[in-house]
């Protein structure tokens, strides 16, 4: 059984705050969600030409900041919003990585956004699972909490492979034919 082959993840976490722009967890994990069949959105590389988050976008929003040029600001932001939105739309579930060191404003509504659609949404909290907003254990089922990426290949697998998985009424799996 693979149920998670052709499933569709959205990588969702910080991006304009953290050091490293938010590629090393997304480099991490993309091969090991690649083993299993998945079809990995990561909003740096979006499979778009819009609404891209590159290094030279990141430099340009920097830029408008310090000219103070924020109805450009506002219009760039609208439109990588909207496309970053719209993969979480698309997407079948969500793997987030939030570190409260940093200020993930867009992760937050990503999160938000997804639970409203009842997707699974696979939490890595950088300080552990018992620092997680007390807000998401009311957003989220807490199993889907994680203080390791270890606990959450194991628990992919999990759901993968398991005879019998527990839904939590987010992991729907659709098949092709009908029997």
């Amino acid at each position: 059984m693979k149920r998670l082959k052709n499933q569709r993840v959205y990588l969702a976490g910080a991006m304009d705050r953290v050091r490293d722009r938010g590629y090393g967890w997304r480099d991490e994990i993309t091969p090991f969600l690649e083993s299993l069949g998945i079809i990995v959105f990561n909003p740096i590389k979006k499979p778009t030409a819009i609404g891209q988050e590159d290094e030279e976008t990141h430099k340009y929003k920097k830029l408008l900041k310090q000219q103070q040029s924020y109805d450009k600001l506002s219009e760039l932001m609208k439109l990588i919003r909207s496309v970053d939105l719209r993969l979480v739309d698309i997407s079948d579930f969500m793997i987030v990585n939030l570190d409260l060191d940093v200020h993930p404003c867009g992760t937050y509504e990503e999160i938000f956004w997804a639970n409203r659609q009842k997707k699974s949404i696979i939490v890595h909290m950088v300080q552990g699972k018992q620092q997680a907003p007390d807000w998401l254990f009311g957003t989220i089922p807490h199993e889907m909490i994680f203080s390791s990426w270890s606990e959450i290949k194991d628990y992919l697998n999990h759901i993968n492979t398991a005879s019998d998985i527990e839904t939590f009424n987010r992991w729907y799996f659709f098949n092709a034919k009908n029997n």
